[in-house]
């Protein structure tokens, strides 16, 4: 039986090609961290508006996620992902290629709108294709990905750009998105009966969704404080990690400790090789506990003490810092686990549209986040440039840090009033 026509060799290609996709995303959306020196030297760009041009792609990412839930639910990922491919990559083109920054504001958004599609289309098919008990490693294993677009974004990235210059590697990017976008429709389905196969033991087939049942259960989630509470946690988990190895852990350090941007860049790549590793590694460790919310406390909890160091302490030894950029990689592992407790409590009709409300909030913190820091950085701005970085002063830098790590406090609460909420076992 070939792998093809073998629907549990199938489902890994499938998951191969949207994967590759993922990776793309998460290289574009994490871009600006190596490329901040350039960005603001070239549109003479204020913190604010570096910020803004950051989120601008999480903004639009967060805006289509529910939308994309319901589309998820009803079309299945096959069309969804490989027109996201399509259009973030279409959205590449125009920022390699845009001389202004209101055209490069416009293309990083559409580049969000392309790739706000891919993960939730990633999550629908892993239910459809993955037993229960496989859904939190696979999820883990996917935000795993993340980590290892993260890495490409950091030294990879700093390297291709001052070889080449950014603007070619972001023209490469975008054709490896378009070969992704082929392979993607070539080999994903809804489920093994919609590609002609035989049903997966312990995979129950999935019920279409009408419109009404979709807004019935946009409702339901609308209301439950239990959601409320996940999505705090992904709002905080997600949005504190995206900032930090996407765009101001690297000013932070080229301007506290004189570290030039490819130097700097190796502390954010500790940061994405423990994303690389830690979702993975705790969504198994659920799975296997059968436990969902005490890893999610514990990691966040560790979460918070890590990031404070900078906060506290302003500029600890730099292992240190390497060893903070690596453990909040790793424990956003933690916040992860809230797409798994939200697609277990919902019908599996349900399950796109329930894991992008909790995934929207994830990308509404990488939208607030960065500019949150970059106006309060703006009040700590010396007028100084450092290696093409805007200088602010070591205090700026602490306030700024403390926005996040407080985020974080709050997550951890929201999880323990999960616990008091949920006294059974989760």
């Amino acid at each position: 039986m070939s792998a093809l026509s073998d629907p549990t060799k199938r489902r890994w290609l499938a998951w191969g090609a949207l994967a590759t996709v993922f990776l793309l995303v998460n290289l574009h959306r994490l871009s600006t961290a190596v490329l901040s020196g350039r960005l603001s030297a070239g549109f003479d760009l204020t913190a604010a508006q570096l910020g803004t041009l950051h989120a601008s792609f999480f903004l639009v990412y967060a805006l289509v996620q529910v939308p994309t839930g319901v589309l998820a639910d009803r079309v299945g990922p096959r069309h969804v992902g490989s027109a996201g491919a399509v259009l973030l990559s279409a959205g590449a083109v125009g920022f390699a290629l845009g001389g202004s920054y209101p055209m490069a504001l416009f293309s990083r958004a559409i580049i969000g709108l392309g790739s706000g599609v891919i993960f939730v289309s990633i999550l629908r098919f892993c239910a459809n294709w993955f037993r229960t008990d496989e859904f939190g490693t696979m999820a883990g294993l996917t935000s795993g990905v993340a980590g290892l677009g993260a890495i490409l974004a950091t030294t990879p990235l700093a390297v291709a750009a001052a070889t080449v210059g950014w603007r070619r590697t972001v023209l490469a990017l975008a054709a490896v998105g378009l070969l992704a976008s082929v392979a993607v429709y070539a080999l994903a389905r809804s489920s093994p009966a919609a590609a002609g196969l035989d049903p997966i033991e312990g995979v129950p087939e999935q019920p279409s969704v009408s419109l009404a049942g979709t807004g019935r259960h946009l409702r339901t989630l609308a209301g439950d404080l239990d959601q409320w509470l996940l999505s705090a946690v992904f709002f905080a988990g997600m949005g504190t990690l995206l900032t930090l190895i996407g765009l101001w852990g690297v000013p932070y350090l080229v301007v506290v400790y004189g570290l030039d941007v490819t130097t700097a860049s190796y502390f954010t790549l500790l940061g994405s090789v423990g994303m690389f590793i830690g979702p993975p590694a705790i969504g198994w460790f659920s799975d296997r506990i059968e436990r969902r919310l005490l890893p999610m406390s514990v990691g966040l909890a560790l979460f918070a003490l890590a990031l404070g160091v900078i906060p506290v302490f302003g500029r600890p030894p730099l292992p240190v810092v390497a060893g903070v950029y690596f453990c909040c990689g790793f424990l956003v592992g933690a916040a992860v686990l809230a797409l798994s407790v939200v697609k277990e409590r919902y019908p599996p009709e349900a399950s796109g549209v329930a894991t992008a409300t909790v995934n929207t909030a994830g990308f509404v913190g990488a939208t607030v986040f960065p500019t949150a820091m970059g106006v309060v950085l703006d009040a700590y701005r010396t007028g100084d440039v450092v290696g093409g970085t805007v200088v602010y002063t070591e205090f700026g830098y602490r306030v700024a840090f403390a926005i996040v790590t407080g985020a974080l406090v709050v997550a951890l609460l929201c999880s323990l009033w999960l616990f008091v909420r949920n006294p059974t076992p989760s």
